[in-house]
């Protein structure tokens, strides 16, 4: 079985609907699961329900927003009596009906109940559009297979139980199901974290063994760097797990962190592909005679960085450590870069869940600290050692790091 992975940019109307289906149509549909992602921008729209939710606005206007504009989209692909209609419907009556009973004081777990829907909602469409199409498959509530504990917005995948009821399918035919949802004990909804639906594609391959997996996206491919940030970037038409695993944790927003650990642990290949032209190559992940070690560029924003500093100038030792990491972990505060010396320790941080206020104050009854915030981390991959200072200029740097040929640096 193939398992095919189409981001929300993808989706974001009906001609972009209809281009999934000339893609499947120049690869072979046959034996394939499709994972789709919420359509456009929309799981933006709904993290502005939440939001407006949360703060007791008016937020029934903005879902009637979102539902019209997905019935357009819908207007577009199906004759008026389509059945489509009234799914449509009842998804965004769900959304309010959920809202309206809701008791949980809970953000993170309103966030995943509402925003999920996006998924739900897209795949739907696109379901249905194939098989009026006769590109027939059987739609799927990836809830129903993908389990996690209840870490709501970055769900712990459950392997053993969700190998045991994605193993049920019959790979002789296709699906239509989400990407970033999977359900907790309780069979509440529960988000494996923004862009987590390549994640779910990878799991999907993995206990399926699928005999590819492939994420058709707005580029060409994995670019040595984003050519919406660097300019003269190239294809890599071939990479290692490793170097695609490194790449993704530095921040290369064309590959999720964790998709690429399922994938490697039983060698399945790994396509990144453009579905503007899904006749061109792409990049391939996998182990390869043909991988390249190209200059890469990364720029990952949005950053922290906290300096950590003993009050009575002792040493940064084992138990402060422990302390810190400790307090990370609580938060869900994700290191991107980190350097000690004796009496101090920097840290480059990812504060997806807006805590490092919260972690701040904790640390701040132990150690002296200082925070900037809104900074940049550059990361160049491969780099030529000898023409590095070029990477120098135009920066105010507050961090650097050389390990073997990967420099770092955290901008402002």
């Amino acid at each position: 079985m193939k398992i095919f992975k189409f981001g929300g940019a993808s989706v974001k109307d009906a001609e972009s609907v209809k281009n999934v289906s000339m893609v499947l149509k120049s690869q072979g549909f046959d034996k394939c699961l499709l994972v789709i992602s919420a359509m456009g921008k929309t799981t933006n729209e709904l993290e502005k329900v939440v939001e407006l939710y949360f703060k007791k606005e008016d937020y029934q206007t903005e879902i009637e927003k979102i539902k019209q504009k997905h019935i357009e989209i819908a207007k577009g692909l199906f004759q008026n009596n389509h059945v489509v209609f009234d799914e449509i419907n009842l998804f965004f009556d769900d959304i309010v009906s959920f809202l309206r009973r809701n008791k949980s004081p809970n953000y993170n777990f309103v966030y995943d109940q509402v925003v999920s829907c996006g998924e739900m909602i897209s795949t739907k469409i696109v379901s249905e559009y194939l098989n009026d199409i006769q590109f027939i498959n059987q739609w799927l509530d990836a809830r129903d297979y993908i389990k996690t504990d209840d870490s709501y917005r970055d769900g712990v995948v459950n392997w053993q139980k969700t190998e045991e009821f994605v193993s049920t399918l019959n790979s002789s035919q296709s699906y239509v199901t989400q990407g970033f949802i999977g359900s907790d004990d309780n069979n509440f909804t529960v988000t494996l974290g923004r862009e987590g639906s390549d994640y779910s594609a990878a799991i999907f391959a993995y206990c399926l063994n699928a005999t590819a997996m492939t994420i058709w996206k707005d580029v060409p491919g994995v670019m040595t760097g984003d050519p919406r940030k660097f300019e003269n970037v190239s294809l890599l038409s071939n990479i290692s797990y490793e170097e695609a695993i490194e790449m993704a944790y530095y921040g290369a927003s064309v590959i999720h962190p964790k998709t690429l650990q399922p994938l490697q642990q039983k060698n399945i290949p790994f396509y990144v592909k453009s579905f503007i032209d899904p006749t061109k190559e792409g990049t391939k992940v996998g182990a390869s005679e043909k991988n390249q070690s190209e200059e890469s560029y990364i720029l990952k924003d949005n950053q922290t960085l906290l300096k950590i500093f003993t009050r009575d100038f002792s040493f940064i030792a084992e138990d402060h450590m422990s302390l810190i990491f400790t307090h990370l972990a609580k938060y869900k505060i994700k290191v991107s870069l980190m350097q000690n010396s004796a009496i101090s320790l920097a840290l480059c941080l990812e504060d997806k869940f807006l805590k490092i206020d919260q972690l701040n104050e904790e640390l701040q009854k132990v150690f002296k600290t200082e925070v900037v915030k809104n900074v940049s981390l550059f990361t160049v991959r491969n780099a030529k050692m000898e023409n590095i200072g070029k990477f120098y200029q135009e920066k105010s740097v507050l961090l650097e790091q050389i390990a073997k040929n990967t420099l770092q640096m955290v901008t402002q």
